[in-house]
This record gives C-alpha cells, sequence and structure tokens, in this order.
C-alpha cells in the first residue's frame, strides 16, 4: 500500500503541519462516549483520497490536535468520517462541537490495510471495541469489489451490546448473503440473546480457509495478542496477519518521538503493520 507521503491529500509536501479547514456536516452519537463526524472541504471538487488504515490529524483551532484513523467510505471521497471516543481534552472537546463549525485536517498519513494483496484470498477482519472504526474502510472497499475477494468475516467484539458501534451498517451487511458477520460481548445486558464471551472466542468456527486468507486485527493490544494465537491455531501464518499499532501518535510525522516502537515510528511506518515483520517488536511486553 502507499503511504501517506505519495497519497497525500491535504496541505503541502513542504509544508507538513499546514491544516486545511472542514466543515463539520454532522455530528453522529454512536455510543455513550463514541461519535463520528462527518466533515466536507471547503475546496473546490471536495475529493479527497486516502487507503483503508490511513489517519488524519485533527485540529480543534484553540485547543489542540489529535491522530484518528478514518472511519469512512474510501469510495465515497466527498464527506471524510472520522469516529472516535470523547476521552481527552481535544476529542472532549470535539464532542462539544456543532454542525457547521470548522476543525483543521492534515494528512493522510501511514500505512494501510493490505486490500490489494488480499485480492483472490478470503478476507477475515476481527476488531475490539472502537477498533471496529480503523477497519470499517476495509469493509467498504471489499463490498464495492467483491468479485475480487474470497470470503469476507468479520468478528467484532464490545464490552456490552450498548458499546457496539455502527449498528444499522452491521444489520445491513448481516442481511447480505456474500458477507459473514460474528458479534459477540463481554456482558449481556437488555434483551441480549447472541454470543457472549470474548471475540477470539469466534476464531476456531469461523468459515475461512486459513491457507488462502488475509486477517486484519484491530483493538486493545491484549485483544491482539490473544488474537493472533488463535489465528495461528488455525492456521494462518504469521505473514497474513496485519495488526494496528495506534498508539501515543502525537505528530503523525515522527518528529515528536511519541510514538517510537524500537526502532520503528509508528505514524510513518504504521499504524498497519505486517505481524510477521512486526513479532519481535510486538512481542516485548516492555513495549
Amino acid at each position: 500500500m502507499e503511504t501517506a507521503q505519495k497519497n497525500r491529500g491535504i496541505g503541502k509536501s513542504d509544508e507538513p503541519m499546514l491544516t486545511e479547514p472542514f466543515s463539520i456536516r454532522r455530528i453522529r452519537k454512536e455510543t455513550f462516549d463514541t461519535f463520528s463526524l462527518e466533515l466536507e472541504s471547503g475546496r473546490s471538487g471536495g475529493g479527497f483520497a486516502f487507503s483503508p488504515g490511513q489517519f488524519n490529524m485533527l485540529y480543534v483551532y484553540g485547543i489542540g490536535e489529535v491522530p484518528i484513523s478514518i472511519s469512512g467510505d474510501p469510495t465515497g471521497k466527498k464527506v471524510l468520517i472520522h469516529t472516535t471516543r470523547a476521552v481527552g481534552t481535544v476529542t472532549r472537546a470535539m464532542w462539544k462541537l456543532k454542525a457547521g463549525d470548522t476543525l483543521g485536517i492534515r494528512g493522510p498519513y501511514g500505512t494501510g490495510w493490505p486490500v490489494e494483496k488480499a485480492v483472490s484470498n478470503d478476507i477475515v477482519i476481527v476488531a475490539g471495541g472502537i477498533g471496529l472504526a480503523p477497519l470499517r474502510p476495509v469493509i467498504y472497499h471489499a463490498l464495492a469489489n467483491r468479485d475480487k475477494y474470497g470470503k469476507v468475516v468479520l468478528l467484532y467484539g464490545a464490552r456490552t451490546p450498548e458499546d457496539i458501534l455502527f449498528w444499522k451498517e452491521l444489520e445491513k451487511w448481516r442481511s447480505r448473503f456474500d458477507m459473514e458477520i460474528h458479534i459477540t460481548v463481554d456482558r449481556a445486558t437488555g434483551n441480549w440473546r447472541g454470543n457472549v464471551g470474548v471475540v477470539t472466542n469466534l476464531i476456531s468456527r469461523s468459515p475461512f480457509d486459513p491457507r488462502y486468507c488475509i486477517a486484519m486485527v484491530c483493538g486493545p493490544e491484549i485483544m491482539m495478542r490473544f488474537t493472533i494465537l488463535e489465528l495461528q491455531k488455525r492456521g494462518i501464518s504469521d505473514e497474513s496477519i496485519y495488526i494496528s499499532m495506534e498508539r501515543n501518535m502525537k505528530c503523525g510525522i515522527g518528529l515528536c518521538g511519541h510514538c517510537q516502537l524500537g526502532s520503528s515510528f509508528v505514524c510513518k511506518d504504521g499504524p498497519v503493520y505486517n505481524y510477521g515483520q512486526f513479532k519481535e517488536i510486538f512481542g516485548r511486553r516492555e513495549m
């Protein structure tokens, strides 16, 4: 996949910290602490190119900026969507914004999910919690190019039914005959009658061919560690597993050093990594 340095849709290559103003079209509440921003560019054409898995730096004027993965449709380039939790100073300020307000955007940055490598293979997407947001563009891409792929399987785990993201889309995708979706929660509440337990429990009975499969995993690091173990038990090679390491990113261009993992800088070399090439670093508990 091309990196953002080759696929930059905003700003100038000689001014990496330059932001472009985007207008908020809509703020959609996803859960009690998670929301999606739908953004539109003011420039003529309004187009925006990105690869599934890349992220942008979002700047709230007078407050600060944060890196957030793009969670929208890569084929619908007029609207830019980011999904995040209101957990810090900047994201809480975003939560309070309204339609018509302006954010500064720069990017996209980082590596993308291996949608080209996955052609002619099964795609297995394993997401935990808000980890579904960075993987949602993969689903959009796979369904828009359905004839290029084998089985498309989504395994999604959330803490409770109330924490499940994108309910309406999940129901829509579930109604398709060319996609498998299995959802589980750690704790059942209300009228939940689905699976209960960690998302790794779904892997052993999922319908995919481990010999011809690309797995894409995003979620808390402990969830990703156990997911990798279960995928390995199914016979998927380390080189066919990809993980997202969205952590400690701050500047988006590898200058501040917050995202350094060993010799790798997540915002430049990631956030998507091939596990076969990254496992020595990922396996160190102190990292």
